[in-house]
């Protein structure tokens, strides 16, 4: 142990043991008991109320949080009543514990309901830290002494440049703030895009990124101008590491510029039926990296905005989401072609999501098969977005009934297998005659 710690411990020990200040301790102590169980008793049924309000994710977010910590609530307003008693009866002689005390619960209470809103908890749990410090320090009066050693710690960087830990920690903070704010903006100006009916959904879209791109953009150049920072001595270093950046960030550039190529000429856009591959559903949100497609069976595939620029996607509603399916069958040589004809277009016909006014069902011999009559019915639909597997096997089940209704049977081939004995094998042919 060094002398200064010695001094520093025995400066505290004796603070400590001051009979105001064991007096005050007491107090704090005592009130934080009575404020837990009035929260308790409180809290079960204001969220209960709370929780009835509908339409307002947000707001009730921040109510349940500050419902969460109404202990500390209860804590400081007891420690504000028992602060102005102390001092009314100007006993013990000094209470300024029991003020610190009473401010710094305060400011937890709200730090950790505005941390609790931050929908990332990462960046929340940082808020909350550094929100805390600096205004635990700002109570105890240590931010000058604070300032004063975080300033005396750093480097030089060029000439006449200097950072020191104070500059970068008000560097992060005004960053952060500038940040959030932008990305607020953002958000709430493309909620406001989003609900314009004169554009369409993808320039809706691209708007909405360029909104969010720019204000953070200009957030972040005003925070460098905020503090005077030379970037010409950043230049060299700056080169080699946007060099290993831009081949590390390759994929996610092209995504980038793919996405806003997708935008721009308008290929694909929230609510379109597309197949790209395998996949087959509805495209549910353009992102800047990938687009979201939803499938019949509810998954969610993040395809990049890449795959959309270099291979062929099939789009069910670029132009018109009215689409024509085919479903091919084969009937028995014993059946009226004209009269199966007939019986698939109105087998066709009764399925609900069938078209039957602007282009009604066709059905077509198209083959003397080799062992069946084959035809394809050809039908119409405008929601190819509820899916194409469904309606036709709705369509598939209305022939199944009518062909069974009319006796009309559908073939399957028919294999003949011949099974030789042991003996039968073996028994060679004869030889052939002699001729004189």
């Amino acid at each position: 142990m060094t002398e200064h710690a010695i001094r520093y411990g025995q400066i505290a020990l004796e603070y400590l043991t001051r009979e105001s200040i064991l007096i005050q301790i007491g107090i704090i102590v005592v009130l934080f008991l009575p404020a837990w169980l009035a929260s308790k008793r409180v809290e079960p049924a204001l969220e209960e109320r709370a929780r009835r309000i509908k339409g307002m994710p947000g707001l009730l977010r921040v109510i349940v949080a500050f419902l969460w910590r109404f202990e500390w609530l209860f804590f400081a307003v007891f420690l504000g009543i028992a602060y102005v008693a102390t001092a009314a009866a100007g006993w013990p002689e000094s209470n300024y514990l029991i003020y610190s005390v009473m401010l710094l619960s305060a400011a937890w209470l709200l730090i950790s309901v505005v941390a609790h809103a931050i929908r990332n908890r990462a960046l929340g749990k940082i808020f909350n830290y550094l929100a805390w410090i600096y205004v635990a320090a700002v109570v105890l009066g240590l931010v000058d002494d604070a300032a004063l050693l975080l300033d005396g710690i750093g480097f030089n960087l060029g000439e006449g440049q200097r950072v020191s830990v104070l500059t970068v920690f008000q560097a992060l903070l005004t960053v952060g703030v500038l940040l959030w704010l932008a990305s607020s903006a953002g958000n709430f100006l493309d909620r406001r895009i989003q609900t314009v009916d004169e554009l369409t959904p993808s320039l809706r879209v691209l708007f909405g990124k360029i909104t969010r791109i720019s204000l953070m953009v200009f957030a972040a150049l005003i925070a460098v101008q905020s503090f005077d920072i030379d970037l010409s001595v950043l230049a060299v270093l700056s080169g080699a590491i946007g060099v290993g950046i831009g081949f590390g960030l390759q994929k996610v550039v092209s995504n980038f510029i793919s996405g806003i190529i997708i935008l721009m000429d308008q290929s694909i856009k929230p609510g379109d039926t597309i197949s790209l591959g395998d996949t087959f559903g509805w495209i549910r949100e353009l992102r800047a990296r990938f687009v979201s497609v939803v499938t019949r069976d509810g998954r969610e595939f993040l395809i990049p905005n890449e795959d959309f620029i270099t291979t062929e996607v099939v789009n069910w509603s670029f132009s018109d989401k009215y689409v024509r399916l085919d479903v091919p069958f084969g009937v028995s040589y014993d059946s009226d072609p004209h009269e199966v004809s007939r019986l698939a277009r109105e087998a066709a016909a009764s399925v609900e999501r069938v078209d039957t006014t602007r282009n009604p069902p066709v059905c077509w011999l198209t083959e003397f098969g080799d062992s069946s009559l084959n035809f394809k019915l050809r039908f119409w639909i405008d929601d190819p977005q509820k899916g194409l597997t469904n309606i036709r096997g709705k369509v598939m089940l209305a022939l199944w009934d009518a062909f069974r209704e009319h006796g009309i049977g559908i073939p399957y081939p028919h294999r003949e297998i011949i099974v030789k004995t042991g003996d039968e094998a073996s028994v060679s042919p004869p030889e052939p005659t002699p001729q004189p």
